[in-house]
């Protein structure tokens, strides 16, 4: 067997992690409480979380559970008076659940679930929020975060999801909402964190945060290290490991003129799993009608094969921004953002279209691969305050958006790939064929890999222009009102054996908000709302290929951005003395003009599907031991116009009209809660439910639902060592988290026990 690939060495910032958390390990936690004895320090509770990002030791840091404004300038009220639905998944909530990745932080968020990736849909983060594809509509500090990733959050401090389309907030796409990642970031204070997690299934984690002050206190460095190991409780084989390094410097600490360079390098090399294929509700079936994901009797059953498979990637962003009051109530600031991300992978999929599975009870081992590397550059120009006019007070933000996107994706040339009947199971063919009921990853692959540098190259620019504007029409009235104008130009070529291709599209479009805002009392608001998005086709710049028929090669005609709006209506309000937010809305949402199969290889804007949902929310302490981030969604999907069937311009049978859209459970809820026993013991739980979810427009196959149970416990040694206990998924439950539309599901980690000492200083 050949392969390109060169395994990735170890490096300097990885060791370094490494190395402080072997010595915080050979240290016994006798000394370090002695040496926290020593060291005075102001602040509250500081819960430690099991492999989560790292503590921020501020002294005014909050941990409540409560957030009252969004960290963009964009929102330009409260969260109370902003007429749409927010949740902010804060640093306190990521510490005490033990998350450590972007999926784990939005378990705790009602209404999103994760589609899975193979090949043309690259691996990684695949958000749905309120049933729609946000796999693109990613922000890191109000910035588009773009290319396939599996994000992390050891440099994360909070986490906004903004439910509803919102194309003028960010531009193209963001139908069914958008995901802002706030970054940590300098403070004007001196202060060392760190921790490590050690736990179940070889799970090894160490966090370093180190923040200190220079040139007289007017300025910070801030330096985030990261290393994580760990295999996946109920799953052979699977292995994850990645490591991340992430410094930033501001200039100009409590002066009118600040300046932030910051650089985030993020890489992983993992044995992923190849998932678990659908099966068949009929031995004599030929195809899925109402099937779920089948393990052959043993939810371990990895059918990958560690001889072939491997991922790799990387990612490395650098920010430089400046931020000027002009005055004590105006203030330009400017982003400008370079990241180049990438991702290398061999992916086995567990594969059913020869139905082995119904006739052999045999899997076929089908290599997926991907090589791709997505570069942006990204200026973004905001100004924003407040001023008074004609008798009424403005809250503004407005900003100028230029971007340039590029996407280069090749693959692999695996032989043998051809779609085998594996008649025989043991290895058979090459190591391509497998036993559903006993696969074997340790299996010899004797076929070739070969890397294919024929691929498609996509580049797009993008420009955009916004303004925002919160009135107050009077002190119980207030209208919200943002405008957005955008062109996005993209072009694909298709290098092959036979030539190039290139396909182009132009389009330009406006899109818009307003709500009505009406304060029955200060600490509550009712809202009415209408927002719009867009979503052109390439939208995606090379990086997914669902719905968009750029990257499937076909004919097209007509294809202008699809087009959502959203009606809602809302409240919001705070209780015991604000310690509480609860919120709840009922909304529509609609997708006209949606890309659909009309012909072979023929797509036009001729789809139609829409939402009618409900969201309920509470944030923040019911008492003052006793906190709450809970929340519950219901979603009726219905695919009112669907086209013809069929998958990458090829036209099947039936119809999918009336149907369940993919990943959108009717319902989901989360509760996560914790109380503090004394002032040191602190004890919590969790429970998160998803209704059954679909992979498939056609309703053919999906996911079972679930319900998942959480539970931790800290103890705060000392005012500077904490040491803390999860156990995720307490029952063990088997449970698949995304589900893909055709071969297979991604099934969820069993029972995890981590136990974890932090320190702060």
């Amino acid at each position: 067997m050949s392969r390109t690939i060169t395994k990735i060495p170890a490096s300097s910032p990885r060791m370094l992690a490494s190395a402080i958390g072997v010595a915080l390990s050979a240290s016994s936690v006798a000394h370090l409480a002695q040496a926290a004895e020593d060291t005075e320090q102001k602040g509250q509770r500081n819960s430690i979380s099991l492999g989560a990002t790292s503590i921020t030791g501020e002294e005014q840091d909050n941990t409540s559970y409560q957030v009252e404004k969004a960290s963009s300038q964009k929102y330009t009220a409260p969260l109370v008076d902003t007429p749409r639905s927010v949740t902010v998944v804060p640093q306190q909530v990521l510490k005490d659940t033990a998350a450590t990745s972007l999926q784990d932080a939005l378990r705790t968020v009602p209404g999103i679930t994760f589609g899975a990736g193979e090949g043309g849909n690259p691996q990684g983060d695949r958000p749905f929020i309120r049933g729609f594809d946000a796999q693109g509509d990613t922000y890191l500090d109000g910035v588009r975060d773009t290319g396939g990733q599996s994000r992390e959050i050891f440099d994360i401090e909070s986490i906004e999801v903004s439910k509803g389309p919102n194309s003028s907030f960010g531009g193209r796409g963001s139908a069914g909402g958008s995901l802002n990642l706030v970054s940590k970031t300098p403070q004007a204070r001196d202060f060392t964190n760190g921790g490590f997690t050690y736990g179940s299934d070889q799970t090894r984690r160490y966090v370093l945060d180190v923040n200190r002050q220079f040139l007289d206190d007017s300025a910070a460095f801030r330096l985030n290290l990261m290393s994580h190991e760990q295999n996946v409780a109920g799953r052979d084989a699977i292995n994850y490991d990645r490591w991340g390094v992430a410094p930033s410097l501001t200039f100009g600490l409590g002066t009118p003129t600040r300046v932030n360079l910051s650089y985030y390098h993020l890489e992983s090399n993992d044995l992923p799993d190849s998932g678990i294929p659908y099966g068949y509700g009929s031995s004599t079936a030929t195809a899925h009608v109402h099937d779920k994901p089948n393990d052959g009797g043993d939810s371990n059953n990895f059918y990958g094969l560690k001889d072939r498979d491997f991922r790799k990637t990387r990612a490395d962003i650098s920010t430089f921004s400046i931020e000027h009051d002009l005055n004590d109530t105006m203030t330009l600031k400017n982003t400008l953002r370079h990241g180049s991300t990438g991702q290398d992978y061999i992916l086995t999929q567990p594969d059913d279209s020869k139905l082995n599975v119904n006739r052999f009870g045999t899997v076929w081992r089908r290599a997926n691969s991907r090589v791709s590397t997505t570069t942006t550059t990204t200026n973004q120009t905001d100004l924003f305050g407040s001023f008074q006019a004609l008798g009424f007070k403005h809250s503004y933000s407005t900003g100028l958006e230029f971007t340039g996107e590029e996407t280069r994706v090749s693959s692999y040339t695996i032989s043998p790939n051809a779609n085998p009947i594996c008649t025989v199971a043991k290895g058979s063919l090459g190591g391509q064929c497998t036993s559903l009921s006993n696969p074997n990853p340790d299996d010899a692959w004797t076929g070739s890999i070969a890397r294919n540098y024929y691929g498609t190259a996509t580049k797009a620019t993008s420009r955009g222009a916004y303004v925002f504007d919160t009135i107050e029409l009077d002190p119980k009235w207030l209208l919200n009102v943002g405008l957005r104008y955008d062109t996005f130009d993209t072009v694909a070529n298709t290098d092959s054996a036979t030539g190039r291709s290139k396909i182009k599209e132009d389009s330009q479009f406006f899109n818009w908000q307003a709500g009505l805002v009406w304060k029955p009392v200060e600490n509550a608001s009712v809202y009415a709302s209408y927002a719009t998005s867009a979503t052109p086709a390439g939208g995606l710049v090379g990086e997914g290929s669902d719905g968009n028929p750029l990257s499937a090669g076909a004919a097209t005609s007509d294809l202008q951005p699809e087009e959502t709006v959203n009606y809602e209506l809302g409240t919001k309000w705070g209780l015991f003395h604000d310690r509480l937010s609860l919120t709840a809305a009922v909304f529509r949402t609609e997708k006209k003009n949606t890309r659909i199969l009309v012909d072979a290889l023929t797509y036009q804007n001729a789809g139609e599907s829409q939402i009618d949902g409900l969201e309920l929310s509470a944030s923040g302490k019911i008492t003052d031991q006793w906190q709450v981030f809970a929340g519950y969604s219901y979603l009726d999907s219905e695919l009112v116009k669907s086209g013809l069937n069929g998958r990458n311009g090829v036209v099947s049978s039936g119809s999918n009209k009336g149907n369940q859209m993919p990943n959108t459970p009717k319902n989901t809820f989360s509760l996560w809660t914790t109380y503090d026993v004394t002032a040191k013991l602190t004890i919590g739980g969790g429970a998160f439910y998803v209704d059954q979810v679909y992979g498939d427009a056609g309703n053919t196959v999906y996911v079972p639902s679930y319900t998942r149970y959480d539970a931790m416990a800290s103890y705060k040694l000392t005012k500077n060592v904490d040491l803390q206990l999860n156990v995720q998924n307490l029952t063990d439950k088997t449970y698949y988290d995304k589900a893909f539309s055709t071969h297979f599901a991604n099934q969820a980690a069993g029972r995890t026990a981590l136990f974890s000492t932090n320190f702060h200083f």
